[in-house]
């Protein structure tokens, strides 16, 4: 299967090992005198309708992709989620 990386920049990025939907391709790591592609980037969901930036990047190591289909990449990388407790605690002092 051949893909540019505009083909890549139109597909959804999932996670099987929670089902989580991460996101669209954003960018893409490539080793260049190799041409060797070592990851892909996908930016986060974005914030109050994208007025206030995205959210969080994932750098997705190119080991990690499981499939790469017609409109969506399926990954295997368990995310460490963040403490809610943490978040409000954040959210406080703001």
């Amino acid at each position: 299967m051949q893909c540019r990386i505009r083909g890549l920049r139109r597909k959804e990025v999932i996670n099987i090992c929670d089902g989580c939907r991460l996101g669209f391709v954003s960018d893409v790591d490539i080793k260049v005198p190799e041409g060797q592609v070592l990851a892909i980037v996908v930016s986060g969901p974005g914030l109050f309708f994208g007025l206030f930036g995205r959210g969080e990047e994932f750098y997705i190591p190119w080991d990690c992709i499981q499939r790469i289909g017609d409109d969506i990449i399926l990954i295997d990388k368990p995310f460490q989620r963040r403490d809610p407790n943490l978040e409000k605690k954040r959210r406080r002092r703001c």
